[in-house]
């Protein structure tokens, strides 16, 4: 993998007690028991790793293993090997065949629900039409 400018990488070898908070893009593929946060940043979950914790950002890619609640504020890609336990809010849902999800999934949170749809008005009955003048 070729380095990227402002993409933090941490390794299979790192082991994290505690939250983490990122700005642009974060590969991790370590252990972590804590929360993962960042406005505008992308997170990569790597395949050996295992999150243990809440993650809250703008966009997930899983590879690995999460143990927690994820909120994303665009999109959130679970690939096949990845697992996730815990609840899924995002506005947009990528899924492989092979992905393990358990847990509750809230897709669209932004938006505003779907309203119902309208009923058929009822027909409207055609009055007869008055005679008028003198009767004959």
């Amino acid at each position: 993998m070729a380095d990227v400018p402002d993409r933090n990488n941490l390794l299979k070898d790192v082991e994290i007690k505690g939250s983490i908070k990122f700005t642009n893009e974060l590969v991790f593929d370590g252990n972590l028991d804590g929360n993962v946060s960042s406005a505008e940043g992308i997170l990569i979950v790597g395949e050996n790793a295992s999150l243990r914790g809440d993650v809250k950002t703008k966009t997930v890619i899983l590879k690995g293993t999460v143990n927690g609640n994820i909120t994303v504020q665009e999109r959130c890609e679970l690939h096949a090997n990845a697992q996730l336990i815990g609840d899924l809010k995002a506005v947009r849902l990528s899924l492989e065949d092979g992905a393990t999800f358990l847990g509750k999934l809230e897709v669209n949170p932004g938006k505003a629900p779907i309203k119902t749809v309208p009923q058929k008005p009822e027909p409207q009955k055609i009055q007869e039409p008055q005679k008028i003048g003198a009767p004959r």
